[in-house]
């Protein structure tokens, strides 16, 4: 249970760096946003609009995605320690920060706009209605996220075979095994699919699709980490605290005095 006292911060901000996600991408769907969202915020102008596009990319693809991958692999290397790990928020925001950083300059100050075509740096596009901005991931956030990717993939690689390594009991390998597999294998999807979403408008089907696809890319592997990170270690430490401290009524036995008993009690008190 102590492992368990020291990670549960981290657990728990794994799961919030993922639900956050998900609630951003759900509310930045342009079918959901414009019957759901927009309704709520009818007197903002096209440039308020596009200044909340960029900021949803920020956030996205600068903090929370890297946020939630960085604790996933923080995590990972604390299964393997004997001592109670310190506070990720501290590596977290060091791993966030770079990316965080290129991302607002590449979004809020568009650099190279007058040379380059629109998909490198557009964030927002007006609807055929001309009501509503739809967001789009411009192509320049992609190549930053793609660029955190590799190097998060070799980190990721190197803590793996070193947990591999150490690990005995079969069960928590093969678990270790599909979770390498997950991370390594939706994170190059997720970037393959936010790379071709800039090249369709946000009201085409087959921007539905692609977008579709990256989400449930990272959801599988968010899902996968949470499981295996979370709450297989949650409730092995339930089971056994559970069996600590069992009572069971049933393995107590109670016997009456017999009358012999009772006579040797007697002479041992007259004694």
């Amino acid at each position: 249970m102590q492992n368990f006292n020291s990670l549960w911060f981290a657990r728990l901000l794994f799961v919030l760096f993922v639900s956050l996600w998900s609630l951003a991408e759900i509310l930045r769907l342009p079918f959901f946003y414009r019957h759901n969202v927009f309704p709520f915020l009818p007197y903002l102008t096209l440039p308020q609009q596009s200044v909340i596009c960029k900021i949803h990319i920020v956030f996205s693809l600068g903090f929370l995605q890297p946020g939630f991958l960085t604790t996933l692999l923080f995590l990972l290397n604390a299964s393997i320690k004997k001592r109670s790990p310190l506070c990720p928020i501290g590596i977290i925001l060091l791993a966030c920060f770079p990316v965080a950083i290129l991302q607002m300059f590449f979004v809020f100050f568009e650099p190279f706009d007058d040379k380059l075509p629109d998909v490198f740096y557009t964030s927002s596009v007006l609807s055929t209605d001309d009501e509503v901005l739809l967001c789009r991931y411009p192509l320049f956030s992609t190549v930053v996220f793609a660029g955190f990717g590799i190097g998060y993939s070799f980190a990721f690689l190197f803590s793996y075979w070193r947990v591999v390594s150490l690990v005995i009991n079969k069960g928590t390998r093969a678990r270790i095994h599909v979770l390498a597999f997950s991370v390594l294998i939706c994170l190059p999807i997720q970037v393959l699919f936010l790379a071709l979403s800039s090249f369709w408008l946000p009201e085409s089907p087959v921007y539905g699709g692609v977008m579709l696809g990256m989400f449930f890319s990272v959801l599988s592997c968010a899902a996968v980490g949470e499981g295996i990170l979370v709450i297989r270690p949650i409730a092995d430490a339930l089971a056994a605290g559970g069996d600590c401290s069992a009572w069971k009524p049933s393995s107590i036995r109670w016997s009456r005095p017999t009358e012999e008993g009772r006579r040797e009690t007697a002479v041992e008190g007259s004694q």
